[in-house]
């Protein structure tokens, strides 16, 4: 059984849906777990399969983020498991990239004339990204 890979977007995918799902206190089947892959990343039934969520699932289980009691069939997060899924992908989704989608090019035109200190931060934090990617080579993709 591999690793979870969390350079692969459909493990990144199955992290996120297993924290949205987190919440049921009934716990969660592999046929939910499906679907709330497919309803959170747009893709059709064939594109993300009951077998391949189940194939997911058991990765994360190896990992023990998730759990399934004795012989049920129903999965549960436990909650040293969700703090950790939250602490693996919120940085990476709503700090990192963000970050990095503006790390391109300076924003043109002038300043806003009210500036809160989180935006002083995150324009410190983007131009030392900035220099950061100059001085490694990294060639960053244009900003959408």
């Amino acid at each position: 059984m591999g690793g979870v890979d969390l350079n692969q977007p459909r493990m990144r995918q199955a992290l996120a849906a297993v924290l949205a799902l987190a919440v049921s206190p009934a716990g969660f089947s592999v046929g939910q777990f499906s679907d709330k892959v497919r309803s959170m990343t747009g893709q059709a039934d064939h594109e993300y399969t009951p077998r391949q969520g189940a194939y997911d699932l058991r990765k994360l289980r190896a990992k023990q983020l998730v759990q399934k009691p004795g012989q049920s069939r129903r999965y549960h997060v436990p909650a040293q498991a969700a703090h950790t899924i939250a602490g693996i992908i919120t940085p990476r989704d709503h700090v990192i990239g963000p970050i990095l989608a503006g790390v391109r090019s300076p924003r043109p035109g002038h300043k806003p004339s009210t500036w809160t200190v989180v935006d002083r931060d995150y324009e410190q934090v983007r131009v030392a990204m900035q220099e950061l990617s100059t001085d490694l080579a990294i060639d960053t993709p244009a900003a959408a």
